[in-house]
């Protein structure tokens, strides 16, 4: 039973890491359910509710980072609300090609977004590349957050 509890773990963290980049998926809480999964199956003796609690607030924190830097970045070029959905159902759109959708999904949502709203190329190209450049961004946020989370639990299990 304790090896399918690990693998259960192993199994949660890795595709909650592959979760911070695949929008489809919800990365940072499935890390916290392996890890607090981890620290049940030991029973709490060697993870308390301190690490656990600044694990939960870490990912909280993703959710955060991601609306707050992918929001900037849209405003800091003058991106409309049209082109941050359009950014959201690009980024949808993408996974179903890949990376390379993932990549060029956000970018081509926003701009058909932005000219939707503005009718301007030129500043539609400039709300896409501002939007592109935040989701960029927040994954990078979120990614660092989650391997922050991973190193916590570790240092807490092993100290």
């Amino acid at each position: 039973m304790m090896t399918v509890l690990w693998v259960a773990v192993v199994a949660l963290v890795l595709v909650g890491v592959a979760g911070t980049v695949l929008p489809a998926l919800p990365g940072a809480p499935l890390v916290f359910l392996g890890l607090l999964l981890a620290a049940w199956a030991d029973g709490f003796q060697r993870v308390g509710w301190v690490p656990l609690l600044v694990l939960a607030l870490l990912t909280l924190l993703t959710f955060v980072v991601e609306v707050v830097v992918t929001g900037h970045g849209a405003r800091r070029t003058g991106a409309s609300g049209k082109a941050v959905l359009g950014a959201t159902v690009g980024t949808i759109v993408g996974i179903f090609f890949g990376i390379p959708g993932l990549i060029a999904g956000p970018f081509i949502g926003a701009v058909a977004g932005e000219f939707l709203a503005t009718r301007d190329l030129a500043q539609a190209g400039k709300a896409g590349v501002g939007t592109w450049v935040g989701l960029a961004f927040g994954v990078a946020a979120k990614v660092a957050l989650v391997f922050t989370m991973i190193g916590i639990f570790v240092a807490a299990y092993l100290l």
